[in-house]
């Protein structure tokens, strides 16, 4: 009996960790049919005087914004979701003028970017490649990173992939979700479950509450996936109605938000690989790190602390916390946010 009993443990065990594996996060990818939001959906924005510039990177049209002097030092200004480079309109004209290259593209499935049609033609690892390989190509070197929201989460994956291209690095309202061993392994599949369990919510908060599982929910399956209203509730200041409609016009209807939908979704998807990056990079970066976090952002809130104690490169730098920054704080600080990166830069 004791025998039978091991096995049927054995077996159920061996059951449990299939189904775990199954529900981890593909880490390949494949290109995948795309469309392009027409250009006159981008005519006359205001704020936005901008000349485009294009690079195919793996199957994939990236738009970009190069602005400033060509042997400027480079700023790289990496933006998230559900944004565009629209994002860093306030930022990118005063860092030219003060004689920086400012680079800012448009994540694959946002801006004048590509956007695959489907959820599923998006995963982790597929936009951190893209975007390591859009460096490489441009052959960007010492490059200082500024980075807000899934900016982070990807660029610092980019930086931990060649760190002798990188600099600086310059946080915003973001970070890198990890987590080691068993939770490692179950923190994905756990959240899937609770995403599952909010099922359709038509509104981004519970009463006043804001949980990260409801927001995964509604950005996937809600009716009312409302941009202009979602970039306003996350804004400190009062956005223009030219100024919202500028951030829906890269997508005119559901065809064009595969991404859009499915991003806070992958933001837990790479727990393991993000912890193996934290403990063998930036637990030893010694490059000059700072961070810059508004007080009106319940998304990433505390994240800053995380950062200030475990990278080396942090210790003695000015960061700083902004007053009235919320989570899209490009839009509410961006002076701030000048004033910070370029005196990070002359510092350092």
């Amino acid at each position: 009996m004791l025998k039978w009993i091991g096995i049927i443990f054995a077996a159920l065990i061996a059951i449990v960790i299939s189904l775990i594996a199954s529900l981890q996060a593909s880490t390949s990818w494949k290109v995948a049919e795309a469309i392009r939001t027409p250009d006159e959906r981008f005519n006359n924005l205001t704020d936005y005087p901008f000349a485009p510039n294009y690079i195919e990177i793996e199957g994939y049209r990236i738009h970009y914004v190069d602005e400033g002097p060509r042997d400027g030092e480079i700023i790289l200004l990496l933006h998230g979701q559900p944004s565009w480079i629209y994002l860093y309109r306030h930022m990118i004209p005063p860092l030219a003028e003060a004689g920086y290259r400012v680079i800012a593209p448009d994540l694959v499935g946002f801006g004048k970017s590509d956007k695959p049609l489907k959820p599923s033609d998006h995963n982790y690892q597929m936009h951190v490649d893209l975007m390591s390989a859009f460096a490489s190509d441009l052959d960007l070197q010492s490059v200082t990173v500024f980075m807000q929201d899934w900016g982070g989460l990807i660029g610092l994956r980019m930086i931990a992939e060649d760190p002798d291209r990188y600099a600086r690095i310059m946080l915003s309202n973001t970070g890198l979700p990890a987590a080691g061993g068993l939770q490692g392994w179950i923190g994905f599949p756990m959240i899937q479950f609770q995403v599952w369990r909010e099922g359709k919510p038509e509104t981004v908060d519970d009463n006043g509450e804001f949980r990260f599982t409801r927001w995964i929910a509604f950005a996937r399956y809600s009716d009312q996936f409302d941009l202009p209203g979602l970039f306003q509730g996350a804004t400190t200041r009062t956005l223009s109605d030219a100024e919202l409609e500028g951030y829906a016009a890269p997508f005119p209807d559901e065809t064009y938000r595969a991404a859009t939908r499915i991003f806070p979704y992958m933001v837990p998807s790479q727990l393991r690989q993000n912890q193996k990056v934290m403990d063998e990079v930036f637990a030893k970066w010694d490059k000059p790190l700072l961070t810059a976090f508004g007080d009106s952002d319940p998304v990433t809130a505390g994240g800053d602390v995380v950062w200030q104690e475990t990278v080396p490169g942090a210790a003695g730098q000015a960061h700083t916390t902004i007053e009235g920054g919320h989570h899209f704080i490009q839009e509410d600080n961006p002076d701030e946010l000048v004033q910070s990166l370029i005196a990070f830069i002359e510092a350092n």
